[in-house]
């Protein structure tokens, strides 16, 4: 099993190699999101790579869909499929679409790619596992772009309402989204206050790439009995490689051979976390 550091550094890598083979795909965004995928899949769920439908088994769904690259990378380096097949991702016939398809790949647990549509079947998992008796966990992650979709506010009520305190859900508030900031495309105002509006046990975690203060924030959503836990992480679109950074450019658009090289040299030598 990869420490947190190596699953950051080696997701990150892949996440670049990936896309920059397809000529496409989400590499900002993705990069965003690699810490809490990796706390997520290697520390904190309830999961077995090898019996990836066992039925007393955490769930994580991917709301951003278009941030394939970041699941594929976590899953594969948590041995769900072998590492090497990350590189079709996008290609004709390839098991690693563009957005995640539960049909073809193991360890996903609903396709997604429409916002809002990942939250609001988070929602339906979690109210199956309470109707289950079940004791465990589904884990949402959603990006602050999409909380532009009002579906995500009528999945946040129907979980509120039913009080599933066995949601999790996590915004990657990177500030970004594909037409430039999202306080200029649809300001989203302040969103701890505003999923608390809506009845969320709300959490700011100020560093979204900690892993100390993410372990922290999830250890103390799950002492929350009667609602839905929202964790808001601040993040950096493109984090841990310099020209990616904070920059909307590269919310769908794939490195080419002289980025890629610089892209892995900087996350060679890369430490967060």
């Amino acid at each position: 099993m990869y420490t947190l550091q190596e699953c950051q550094r080696l997701i990150r890598q892949d996440i670049i190699r990936m896309t920059s083979a397809a000529k496409s795909g989400h590499p900002g965004g993705s990069l965003s999101a690699v810490e809490i995928l990796a706390l997520l899949y290697f520390e904190i769920m309830h999961i077995d790579p090898t019996r990836p439908k066992m039925e007393d088994r955490d769930k994580f769904v991917l709301s951003k869909g278009h941030a394939a690259p970041v699941l594929y990378a976590t899953l594969a380096r948590r041995g769900y499929f072998d590492p090497a097949e990350l590189t079709t991702l996008r290609r004709l016939g390839s098991r690693l679409q563009g957005h995640p398809d539960m049909h073809s790949l193991p360890g996903i647990e609903i396709g997604t790619g429409s916002l809002g549509q990942g939250i609001s079947a988070a929602v339906g998992m979690a109210l199956a596992q309470k109707l289950d008796s079940s004791q465990r966990y589904t884990y949402v992650l959603t990006g602050d772009g999409e909380l532009n979709e009002g579906i995500v506010w009528e999945a946040v009520m129907a979980a509120v309402h039913n009080k599933l305190n066995n949601l999790i859900i996590f915004i990657d508030e990177n500030g970004l989204q594909i037409d430039g900031a999202t306080c200029d495309v649809m300001n989203l105002g302040d969103l701890v206050k505003k999923f608390e509006a809506f009845g969320c046990n709300t959490i700011l975690i100020e560093d979204g790439h900690d892993y100390e203060r993410l372990r922290s924030a999830i250890a103390s959503a799950k002492t929350v009995k009667d609602k839905p836990s929202a964790l808001v992480c601040k993040t950096v679109k493109g984090k841990g490689v310099s020209f990616m950074e904070n920059n909307p450019a590269w919310h769908g658009k794939a490195p080419n051979v002289e980025e890629t090289k610089q892209a892995l040299g900087e996350l060679e030598a890369y430490q967060n976390g």
